[in-house]
């Protein structure tokens, strides 16, 4: 049983890499989606951590689907923005390499078990992310309708 989270943990979450490209590239499929999620967060007082790893791959994306251009500006809204980078440890990595081994069903990039390691370490429980390998690994993905009525 996971320990009891404080209000500031319960309101914490991961940002994934398609959240980030989604939230910058408008033409994406799920760009609607990811403005209100951005916004609901915003306007709830959320807490948002990402990790190094998603920060370099969130950066690569950009870079090779849109443009050098896109790719500096996300580093640069990254230095402005109230986001938690955690590093990733040799620990993470070898807990995400654990996690890869454990789930032989599952296609688990390093860079998402890296950030469930770090999600783990830190007590999260929630995540903006499209790809669905967070709610595989048993987390919360967060959708505009946590946001609808509240």
């Amino acid at each position: 049983m996971r320990p009891r989270r404080s209000f500031l943990q319960s309101r914490t979450l991961m940002i994934d890499t398609g959240a980030y490209f989604a939230l910058f590239d408008r033409d994406d499929v799920n760009h609607g989606q990811a403005v209100t999620i951005r916004n609901g967060l915003a306007a709830q007082g959320w807490r948002i951590v990402t990790t190094s790893f998603i920060l370099a791959e969130t950066h690569a994306l950009l870079l090779n689907r849109l443009s050098h251009r896109a790719a500096t500006q996300f580093l640069r809204d990254m230095e402005q923005t109230p986001t938690t980078l955690e590093w990733v440890t040799p620990a993470d990595v070898e807990r995400a390499r654990a996690i890869i081994y454990q789930y032989t069903d599952k296609r688990f990039t390093l860079t998402d078990a890296t950030s469930f390691a770090i999600m783990d370490r830190l007590n999260i429980s929630y995540a903006f992310a499209f790809d669905g390998n967070f709610e595989q690994y048993g987390l919360t993905v967060l959708t505009p309708n946590h946001f609808s009525q509240r």
